[in-house]
């Protein structure tokens, strides 16, 4: 016993921190769990702009997740129905409903114009060996978007857990432009089945929600549900209004359910019932309002750690202008690179400098004499001569030597140069930067993510009053 008790405990802990950071809470940065990073990896590597069966997508993502099928098939329907980085072709259920996705050789998928723009980046990508060895997979993806604020998430792990709210795309990228120019700014959550919405609690996301559904009369004895509320179904919000009648605490006489791509449920009242006094019912005993408790737990620096909403939007908003300065000195290696070349192609050819080889009678007299041959104009290189560069000059074919055109390198030489100073001007503003490529975002793909959800303020339904109303006297 006293053998195993060490051993129990190594192993809990191990499991613990295995179903805190690789399965359950999401990783900050890229706002993903390991299963959706793998799925939108493993469809990026399979991207050619067309639809994927996604029994071929789960197939590929299972290279690089050990848990199976399942767990992929369900994760990649619900990162589909979010509509941000997924498109669909085919029926992939109804979060409105509940109902179920088809089988997955019958639905298709790829990924979306915004996902291919900002969640993917081989050169700021660091990549970890798989979970077998024998591929790589990005430990982070380099997320231009604040994902974990945008998608929101629910996550069980062992003693933990994290339920994070889905905030509107559009006023996260207005948020991020507010911080970057020293604004305070407010965020609010946003739900896909919109509804209404009592933040007054919300505590920057440490609190809680008051969701409501939204409610038309049609005369005084119906009442249509056209929007319902955050982690609600219509099959639920019926059978809670179902056995609210059966408690005789609605005077209902029928429910149909018309819903279809948009929610719309009719409550039919009994005789001498008006919808006045009925729908403060609905609110007091039925799902037709909820409470949503928040805690925004999100794995950090490799720990899980609580924030609030305005901290993650700020260390994701410095984490962006980190990306965009590498990306902007990754720009400016390669154009210097490239400067560099054209600079050593010139002088090579035009001074004649492969004339020097034909009196060589070994390839190290062959290499020593374009090191001498350059030597003169070491002045105008970039940087100094390497041996890779040595290599590549006496790589360059005959005819393209004969048919070199001088003043088309002069005019490839202007314009990299021209590059360069560019990147370097970037570089010098890096905030305005950052700033103007999240206003194209905004303007590109922003009237595509209106808000859903109304904001509101409601009373407390006071359940007493609303039962002595319902008293028969």
């Amino acid at each position: 016993m006293a053998n195993l008790e060490p051993l129990m405990e190594r192993n809990f802990l191990e499991y613990a921190s295995y179903v805190v950071v690789d399965r359950a809470i999401p990783e900050m940065r890229d706002g993903l769990k390991p299963v959706q990073r793998r799925i939108l990896h493993a469809l990026h590597e399979m991207d050619d702009g067309k639809f994927h069966k996604v029994a071929n997508v789960i197939g590929d993502t299972m290279k690089f997740h050990p848990h199976g099928d399942a767990s992929i098939g369900e994760a990649l329907v619900v990162l589909a129905n979010k509509d941000c980085f997924l498109e669909k072709q085919g029926n992939f259920g109804n979060p409105l409903t509940g109902h179920k996705a088809a089988a997955a050789r019958y639905i298709e998928c790829r990924l979306t114009p915004l996902a291919r723009e900002t969640l993917f980046a081989p050169h700021l990508t660091r990549f970890v060996p798989s979970y077998d060895g024998r591929r790589r997979e990005p430990e982070c993806l380099p997320a231009r978007l604040p994902v974990v604020l945008l998608l929101g998430t629910e996550g069980i792990a062992v003693g933990m857990a994290t339920r994070i709210l889905p905030h509107n795309l559009k006023e996260l990228w207005e948020a991020q432009i507010r911080w970057l120019r020293g604004r305070r700014f407010t965020l609010l959550p946003d739900f896909p089945g919109g509804g209404r919405l009592d933040a007054s609690e919300y505590a920057d996301g440490r609190g809680r929600v008051r969701v409501r559904a939204r409610l038309e009369t049609r005369g005084d004895k119906r009442i249509v549900i056209r929007e319902i509320p955050y982690s609600t179904t219509t099959e639920g919000l019926i059978a809670s209004i179902e056995a609210a009648a059966q408690k005789r605490q609605l005077k209902i006489a029928a429910i149909h359910d018309f819903t279809t791509e948009h929610v719309e449920i009719e409550v039919v009242l009994q005789r001498g019932a008006s919808a006045v006094e009925v729908i403060p019912q609905l609110y007091a005993y039925t799902d037709c309002e909820v409470s949503v408790a928040v805690n925004l737990l999100v794995i950090r620096d490799g720990r899980p750690a609580e924030m609030t909403v305005s901290e993650v939007l700020a260390e994701l908003t410095a984490e962006l202008q980190t990306l965009t300065r590498r990306d902007l000195e990754h720009e400016r290696d390669r154009l210097t690179d490239r400067l560099h070349w054209l600079t050593l192609e010139q002088i090579f050819i035009e001074n004649r400098v492969y004339q020097r080889i034909e009196k060589a009678r070994s390839e190290r007299q062959v290499r020593a004499e374009v090191v001498r041959g350059m030597e003169p104009f070491r002045m105008l290189l970039v940087r100094a001569l390497a041996e890779e560069d040595v290599t590549r000059l006496l790589q360059i074919p005959i005819r393209r030597i004969s048919l070199y055109d001088l003043q088309k390198n002069r005019s490839d030489l202007d314009e990299v140069a021209r590059g360069i100073r560019k990147v370097e001007a970037k570089l010098a503003d890096l905030t305005g930067t950052v700033i103007e490529y999240v206003k194209s975002l905004l303007k590109r793909y922003g009237d595509a993510h209106p808000r859903r959800t109304e904001i509101a303020t409601f009373d407390v339904v006071d359940k007493k009053a609303v039962a002595n109303a319902n008293l028969r006297v």
